[in-house]
């Protein structure tokens, strides 16, 4: 059976993961609940479960670990508008990522990886070019940092 999910959501009486897929075979639409029942246990562990795995192929790990993530700060009483405010990080480079956890720390790293990926210029793009030059405004004042204000290279 050949399944390509369309769309994925949550409910939250009960906690359940939604999935809108197309049956390739039968050309036809159709929607499953996923109830979870275990928010001790990782998406992952939900994408490899042998009765939902066939389902979930096509769904991002990380859209299905946005999803429990949702559905598991409504239950701790957050509403879905907070929930979402939460998961958006204003400027990442404001934030310490040596504070983080190893499994945070990651899940960003994924994320910038796919990010990555996306702006990548391949040579089989329209738009690429092999050595790129690009020329600064000799105007712009040269930013600044406190280690470069330390010994000279003559001093060294």
């Amino acid at each position: 059976m050949s399944i390509v999910a369309k769309r994925c959501g949550v409910t939250f009486i009960p906690p359940s993961i939604i999935l809108i897929y197309e049956n390739t075979n039968t050309s036809k639409m159709r929607k499953r609940v996923i109830p979870v029942r275990s928010f001790s246990q990782y998406s992952e562990r939900l994408k490899h479960h042998a009765r939902h795995s066939v389902y979930l192929e096509t769904v991002s790990l990380a859209q299905l670990e946005r999803l429990h993530l949702i559905l598991r700060d409504h239950l701790k009483g957050l509403s879905l508008e907070e929930s979402l405010a939460a998961r958006r990080v204003s400027d990442p480079s404001d934030e310490d990522l040596n504070k983080l956890s190893d499994d945070e720390l990651n899940r960003r790293k994924a994320q910038m990886d796919q990010l990555f990926e996306r702006n990548r210029k391949h040579k089989e793009d329209a738009d690429f070019v092999y050595d790129l030059e690009v020329a600064f405004p000799e105007d712009s004042v040269p930013e600044t940092c406190s280690w470069d204000e330390g010994q000279s290279d003559e001093e060294l």
